[in-house]
């Protein structure tokens, strides 16, 4: 298998921990363990103190899948199976797709979503989220019209990630309906779920309502815990469930035990822990927007509805990789550039789930008027 380097992730890997400030992080502020540990119930506190660090169940801890289980309808513990969110993606991909396969993935989207598709030999067509007056939109009617007879799978991504575009459920209903009418896997990435601005927009997990659908969720975004490095695939289909754990033997095998308890507890405080990131969310769009609408001349703001990130557009007749690269290099603060999606358009990702996100927006608007 050869598999193209993976841009989002080697730009973070320069300036993630060597940047003072990060304006692109997609999670939420992360949770320290005293935090978590001080507030888990006393029954997944008596699991942390009596843990032994052994091996755990391949499909995940069952109290773990439990859990899990309690945020669907219609999923039960042998529908979920525990992974790294990223081993989900390539496990996955590999147990349905193989060369000669059709996907349709939404584009701009999480680079191994369509890359291992295509280092499989499977044929891409790329269905393009636009913007269209200061919107971005996705057109249902593309999706019908580019189904083909070898059509595998079709790949979503809702709260989508770099642009927090959200469909409206009547467009999300149309989505499922033409899986089912053409009988295709749904893949859904759902890491951004939990994350609407409008609790109303919330859609279903692709999963609970689709018996070919296949969701991913896990802790890293809306639960503020990406170094637990703990996701899950959930599916009704049986025959991929079990093709799914074949797979796991060759990659993780299991889960880490300690992350397993911290994840249980956390999604025990899961209103508590969602309602403080959808909060400070909020609140850092409302200052993003009036920010990006205080330098019009420089910028558009273009409004996210979901999740924690925002996808924007630099006016000036400066290319975004240029000015990511001057900010970073004189200013010390890390902006991604719209080009690791290969997303053409001078748009640039910003993140809206950290405390320090203001005090960055002041650090960037210094750096403007001196330069711009």
């Amino acid at each position: 298998m050869k598999i193209n380097e993976f841009k989002l992730e080697r730009y973070f890997a320069i300036y993630e921990f060597t940047a003072k400030y990060l304006l692109s992080p997609s999670d939420c502020e992360s949770l320290t363990l005293e935090e978590l540990v001080k507030r888990a119930d006393d029954d997944s506190l008596g699991l942390w103190n009596n843990l032994k660090l052994g091996y755990t169940e391949s499909m995940g801890h069952p109290i773990l899948r439990k859990e899990i289980t309690k945020l669907y309808h219609n999923i039960k513990e042998e529908n979920v199976m525990s992974f790294v969110p990223e081993e989900g993606i390539f496990v996955t991909m590999h147990a349905m797709l193989e060369e000669g396969d059709h996907v349709i993935v939404v584009d701009p989207i999480y680079q191994s979503l369509a890359e291992i598709s295509k280092s499989l030999g499977c044929s891409i067509t790329n269905w393009r989220i636009e913007e269209k007056d200061h919107e971005w939109k996705l057109d249902i009617d593309f999706l019908e019209k580019n189904i083909q007879d070898n059509t595998k799978m079709i790949i979503i991504n809702f709260p989508h990630n770099p642009t927090g575009y959200l469909p409206t459920r009547e467009e999300f209903d149309r989505i499922v309906e033409i899986a089912k009418k053409h009988d295709v896997f749904l893949f859904s990435d759902e890491m951004y779920w939990l994350l609407e601005h409008n609790e109303k927009d919330r859609l279903p997990s692709v999963a609970d309502i689709y018996e070919k659908g296949i969701s991913l969720f896990g802790l890293s975004k809306t639960f503020s815990l990406p170094g637990l490095r703990l996701g899950w695939i959930i599916t009704q289909d049986d025959v991929l469930m079990k093709e799914l754990a074949v797979l796991k033997d060759y990659t993780t095998i299991c889960g880490s035990a300690p992350s397993e308890i911290l994840g249980i507890m956390a999604l025990r405080q899961k209103e508590a822990i969602v309602k403080t990131n959808i909060e400070r969310v909020r609140e850092n769009r409302t200052a993003a927007k009036e920010f990006f609408n205080r330098h019009k001349d420089l910028f558009t703001w273009i409004e996210p509805k979901a999740g924690s990130i925002a996808f924007l557009k630099l006016n000036d007749k400066l290319k975004v990789e240029e000015f990511c690269d001057r900010v970073v290099k004189e200013k010390n603060i890390m902006i991604l550039p719209g080009e690791v999606f290969d997303y053409e358009g001078n748009y640039f990702r910003i993140g809206l789930g950290r405390e320090d996100f203001k005090v960055i927006l002041s650090e960037l608007e210094e750096y403007i008027v001196e330069h711009f």
